[in-house]
């Protein structure tokens, strides 16, 4: 999955540092990320904090080895010789690579964050960085705010020897599972059978977590979970969220064409008749 970036090590512990001249940045533009491609489309390389003009600002996001890694916000003047990519191109074009998929994963998360929280939700006023941890703070009313992490779910349907594959309407157009956000007052088993049922009309038992993962895409924290169908397997697909939604059989599963998502994993353990196995331990 996108995180498993071993043997690199990825670091998030907060740090009010300033950036070297060798430091990488990530810019945004319009959710797009500066960044240029390898001609082997194996990899991304983000400019360094000299290419920008100096005295520009830079936060500091987090470090993966020895390479520290900073967001700026605003830039006058941009390097040459790199283009903006989306998370969707990014995630078609980088398929072999994990670590600079990650990165770019991860600062979105920051950047959307940061971008969105300039203003106190309480009172209005501008809000200014913390110096001590990862938060951004408003000097007038003393409202706190921490990076926002939407918990969802992903539910692997299974029906025997067949899994329920569906496809969004919108997005994504690949082969995926039933998913969700979670609403407020639920549990994660709450959200999986709420899901289930509004989707495709299914209800469910035996729901067991299975491995989680970052997702910054949407500010996500995905959470994976099996289950099976609880008596009528008829579905009724809600054509709101999804344009497919069919019951496969193990060997006819068609996988997602990179392996950066927790749902291309499950997909994956089901198909070679894995989902019961115990999961591998984490670097």
């Amino acid at each position: 999955m996108i995180q498993d970036i071993y043997p690199a090590r990825f670091d998030n512990v907060f740090k009010d540092r300033r950036p070297d001249t060798d430091s990488f940045v990530c810019y945004f533009k319009e959710e797009e990320l500066l960044a240029r491609c390898a001609e082997d489309r194996h990899e991304l390389s983000f400019p360094r904090y000299a290419e920008f003009p100096e005295g520009t600002d830079a936060i500091y996001m987090f470090s993966i080895d020895a390479h520290a890694f900073f967001l700026v916000l605003e830039a006058g003047a941009l390097p040459e010789g790199y283009d903006f990519y989306s998370l969707h191109a990014i995630r078609d074009l980088i398929r072999s690579s994990h670590v600079s998929g990650f990165t770019a994963y991860s600062a979105f998360h920051l950047w959307k964050w940061y971008s969105t929280s300039r203003f106190c939700g309480a009172c209005g006023s501008v809000m200014e960085r913390d110096t001590v941890e990862r938060a951004m703070v408003c000097p007038v009313c003393h409202n706190r705010v921490y990076p926002r992490i939407n918990p969802a779910v992903i539910v692997g349907v299974i029906n025997g020897d067949r899994i329920l594959i569906t496809r969004y309407n919108r997005g994504y157009a690949h082969n995926a599972l039933v998913a969700g956000f979670v609403e407020f007052g639920e549990t994660l088993e709450d959200t999986v059978r709420r899901e289930v049922m509004e989707e495709a009309g299914i209800h469910v038992r035996n729901i067991r977590y299975y491995k989680s993962q970052p997702w910054g895409v949407a500010l996500d924290l995905l959470a994976g979970f099996y289950c099976e169908v609880d008596g009528d397997d008829t579905i009724t697909m809600d054509p709101g969220e999804l344009k497919y939604a069919e019951w496969v059989r193990r060997e006819d599963i068609v996988l997602q064409p990179s392996d950066y998502s927790l749902t291309n994993e499950m997909m994956k353990r089901f198909k070679e008749g894995k989902e019961k196995d115990p999961v591998e331990e984490n670097h």
